[in-house]
């Protein structure tokens, strides 16, 4: 996996924008972008700050013979992930929760309904 992969990966596992880490590392979103797309050569020096905001080591961003699984980025990223769907579940749980209500509701409805034509 190339550099600026990681660094994408890294910076989505923190659940950040382009703009949001352009921002935290003081350049701007164009530089930053051509930094994820691989159109720019860099510096050590932007490495070890990119490095440090995403709580990576340098030499993972660097070794592309490290296996995604193995680094930390991985580890954020799949934090992340999990994070979400836990949201989701919640979020889901909780719709569950309103349709049966609405289920319920709409049951005493009916029977109410009935016994007026019963009548």
């Amino acid at each position: 996996m190339l550099i600026n992969e990681k660094i994408r990966l890294a910076r989505q596992a923190k659940g950040w924008t382009q703009e949001e880490a352009a921002e935290k590392l003081k350049m701007s979103v164009n530089g930053y972008g051509d930094i994820e797309r691989g159109e720019t050569d860099l510096k050590l020096s932007r490495l070890m700050q990119i490095s440090k905001l995403f709580e990576v080591r340098v030499f993972d961003l660097m070794n592309a013979e490290a296996s995604p699984a193995d680094s930390k980025i991985n580890r954020h990223e799949n934090k992340q992930y999990l994070k979400n769907m836990l949201h989701k579940i919640d979020v889901l749980k909780l719709t569950i929760e309103q349709k049966d209500k609405e289920i319920d509701y709409l049951k005493e409805i009916i029977e109410l309904l009935k016994k007026r034509e019963t009548v």
